[in-house]
C-alpha cells in the first residue's frame, strides 16, 4: 500500500520564511504571519491590535522584551510573548 507524502508544515511552504519578532532587526518593518500560544494569549494580542497581517515596527528592546510601533501606537511586549508572534519581512510578503 503506498502512503500520499504528508504536506510540510505552513512555515516551510512560504516563501518567506517567519521568525520570532523577538530576532526581528531594530526599525525593521515586518508583518505578523502567525500568532503562537493559547486562545487567552491570542486574544489577548488580537486586542492588542496584534493579528496576523498586522506591520510592526520594533522601536527599542528593554532587557528581554521590546517596544513595538503599530501605527502610532507603541506596545511593550515581553519577551515571552514577543516570541509567540512569528514576523516575516514586510518588504517580502
Amino acid at each position: 500500500m503506498h502512503m500520499a507524502p504528508t504536506s510540510l508544515p505552513l512555515q516551510q511552504q512560504s516563501p518567506h520564511p517567519s521568525y520570532p519578532l523577538t530576532m526581528a532587526d531594530d526599525n525593521t518593518l515586518v508583518r505578523i504571519c502567525t500568532l503562537l500560544g493559547g486562545r487567552q494569549l491570542v486574544r489577548r494580542l488580537t486586542e492588542l491590535g496584534l493579528n496576523q497581517g498586522a506591520e510592526l515596527r520594533v522601536v527599542q528592546r528593554q532587557g528581554g522584551g521590546l517596544i513595538v510601533a503599530r501605527g502610532e501606537t507603541r506596545i511593550a511586549l515581553g519577551g515571552g510573548m514577543a516570541a509567540k508572534i512569528l514576523v516575516t519581512d514586510a518588504a517580502t510578503a
